[in-house]
């Protein structure tokens, strides 16, 4: 079994968000299913079939948090080193066309949210970041064309 980096922040939502599936919605659509289940005829019954589409989704998802909590390898962002980008580094870094600078925290896919400045560590920018170190360039080729980044500074 290959092991998930993620961060303490991002272990903890993922086992608050196992919780929540299995004491919560679970239940809730359960009890959803058993009122369907009552209104009669399965075949044409709307509410049942959503019903049931749900429980598969719920289950699913909790076998997919099972196995990322099982598989996580928690890595506290504070005991990263600071010598080159690595995952859970804090980089600050330039756009050379326009210089606007911006700062990202490099994460797993589950935890990446840009709008928290957290990208994945599998992303175009993540994957070109890793190893790097300040002053260093890095070219992006994106949808709109290629990007040039210098990295400032790793906090």
């Amino acid at each position: 079994m290959d092991q998930i980096p993620i961060t303490i922040e991002g272990y903890a939502a993922l086992k608050e968000e196992l919780q929540r599936l299995k004491t919560i919605e679970r239940p809730q659509n359960i009890k959803a299913i058993e009122i369907a289940r009552a209104h009669g005829d399965l075949s044409e019954n709307a509410e049942f079939d959503a019903a049931k589409d749900r429980q598969s989704f719920i289950e699913g998802r909790i076998g997919e948090l099972g196995y990322k909590i099982a598989s996580a390898k928690i890595i506290d962002p504070a005991t990263v080193s600071k010598d080159c980008v690595r995952f859970a580094s804090r980089v600050v870094i330039e756009n050379l066309d326009s210089g606007e600078e911006v700062e990202y925290m490099i994460v797993g896919q589950e935890e990446s949210d840009i709008h928290k400045g957290k990208i994945s560590v599998s992303s175009p920018l993540g994957m070109a970041l890793l190893g790097k170190q300040p002053g260093d360039e890095i070219v992006i080729q994106a949808p709109g064309g290629k990007r040039n980044y210098e990295i400032v500074d790793i906090l």
